[in-house]
């Protein structure tokens, strides 16, 4: 198996550290909204990276954390507010309830995309002691400084004994040159320098006592800290989106290296983006779809909902390092895709069986697999698969042969590869067709809600609108008429 390390920029044959053993590390979300398209993509790239791993047959512990501190609104200048904390002032709640709501929500929109969950999922609030006793082995080896109560990186005393700027390419002339100076910063050495600890002000909602002041940890620290806590100080493989090369990756290892003296990371792996129209999808853009909003249909881009395994389908036909552009018809082109894959396994059990095959299955099963053995090549994998029920089909036309022997290898090859491996799931199309229904339903009762409203009849809305909250229906009045959604636990 190959893998392409960004670090090295080029492909490399995969070796574990430890033989028969993975570690891999890979950023979760910061919790402090729904999940969007985009978090779909990280999460389904590295779940076939631990399914594949799995099959090849290691053990693998992976660990995926959850941010819920210390990430800013303008990370990059560390200016801002934490963006939790800032979601919990709005919405007048504790920021650990906002926390719990979003990682509920995030929880079950993996399950709904049938992504495994980890083997570890720790939490940066919970580690906070961790994060300060690294701060101290960088104050002792003299790679951090206090000011003020807040402790900053020393990115050019680092930079002159180790790389700074190796995993972007980033050197730090460059760097120096496009970082600015920023009010209430001028204690730093240099403006590029990041915080390990920031004091807080006092009107801050999460922070934390330590010798240095009563703050918080910074963002890039607790990947770090987490990530050789559960896999030791060198591990295996570090995952992420390719949008935290830097600076997020690029700090975790300058803290890591300064802190132990070792390169933590052997493969660095960067998932690419999904964009619409050409520009990366993200929160802080506000050109997201929510996952929610993807599966109901629910979203003014959209022209009709679409399932869990029709988004799956969609992200893995692309390779985890090209970028996917959103569209209706993309989806609607795999969704068709997908139908046709699953019912050429469906008719895998009924396919007549003869005294020789002239189709060739080890070979199918071996192209396959060598596809995912170049550095995750689903989507070749995904097409030698179809080249699998093109196969089925000419059996069934006539036109070729397989024996009972041949047809159960097959069988079995396409149960591994495509609910196993690619993790697909079989779409009941009664499941299907009872939702559709459903939100006819919905929508015509909140129509007559609506004509009730124009009467002014208020006790019928009320009724109305009553009544299907306590079903668990919750309904929000809109200038156009309204909108809906199911309640989930957790919301």
């Amino acid at each position: 198996m190959v893998i392409y390390n960004t670090l090295s920029r080029k492909k490399e044959v995969f070796k574990p550290i430890t033989e028969g053993k993975v570690g891999l590390y890979v950023c979760g979300p910061t919790v402090y909204s729904d999940s969007h398209l985009g978090h779909a993509r990280p999460n389904i790239t590295f779940d076939l990276l631990f399914r594949y791993l799995m099959h090849l047959g290691y053990k693998v512990r992976y660990v995926r954390n959850i941010t819920d501190v210390g990430h800013l609104e303008n990370e990059t200048e560390e200016s801002g507010e934490d963006k939790i904390a800032k979601k919990a002032q709005l919405e007048q709640l504790e920021p650990m309830e906002i926390v719990q709501r979003y990682m509920n929500t995030f929880h079950r929109n993996m399950d709904q995309l049938n992504v495994l969950p980890p083997s570890i999922e720790p939490r940066a609030t919970g580690h906070i002691i961790e994060q300060q006793k690294m701060i101290d082995v960088l104050l002792k080896k003299g790679f951090a400084y206090e000011v003020n109560g807040s402790v900053y990186f020393d990115v050019e005393k680092y930079d002159k004994k180790y790389n700074y700027g190796k995993l972007s390419g980033h050197n730090l002339d460059e760097i120096r040159l496009n970082t600015r100076v920023l009010e209430g910063q001028h204690g730093k050495k240099n403006p590029f320098d990041f915080a390990l600890w920031k004091k807080a002000s006092p009107e801050h909602i999460m922070q934390w006592p330590s010798e240095w002041s009563d703050g918080f940890p910074g963002w890039h620290l607790e990947c770090s800290v987490m990530s050789t806590k559960y896999l030791g100080e060198e591990f295996d493989i570090h995952g992420g989106g390719m949008d935290l090369t830097f600076p997020h990756h690029e700090c975790e290892i300058a803290q890591s290296v300064a802190a132990t003296g070792k390169d933590s990371v052997r493969y660095w792996m960067h998932n690419n983006m999904i964009t619409i129209q050409g520009q990366k999808m993200a929160r802080s853009l506000g050109n997201f779809i929510t996952l929610d909003e993807l599966f109901s249909g629910k979203h003014p881009i959209l022209e009709k909902p679409y399932s869990p395994m029709t988004v799956r389908f969609f992200i893995l036909q692309a390779h985890y390092r090209s970028t996917i552009d959103f569209s209706n018809e993309a989806l609607q082109s795999s969704e068709k895709g997908l139908e046709r894959l699953m019912a050429g396994v469906e008719s895998l059990g009924d396919t007549p069986v003869s005294e020789k095959s002239t189709i060739d299955v080890r070979g199918l099963k071996e192209s396959c697999f060598a596809a995912l053995d170049d550095d995750l090549n689903s989507p070749v994998a995904i097409a030698r698969l179809f080249d699998g029920v093109r196969m089925i089909n000419l059996v069934k036309a006539g036109k070729e042969t397989i024996t009972a022997g041949d047809l159960e290898e097959l069988k079995s090859f396409f149960n591994t590869m495509v609910f196993q491996i690619l993790g697909l799931e079989k779409e009941s199309g009664a499941d299907n067709a009872h939702d559709e229904l459903l939100e006819k339903i919905i929508d015509m009762v909140l129509r007559l809600r609506l004509e009730a409203k124009e009467r002014k009849d208020w006790t019928t809305a009320d009724k109305i609108r009553r009544e299907l909250n306590d079903s668990g229906i919750e309904i929000n009045d809109t200038k156009k008429g309204f909108d809906w959604k199911i309640k989930r636990p957790g919301d």
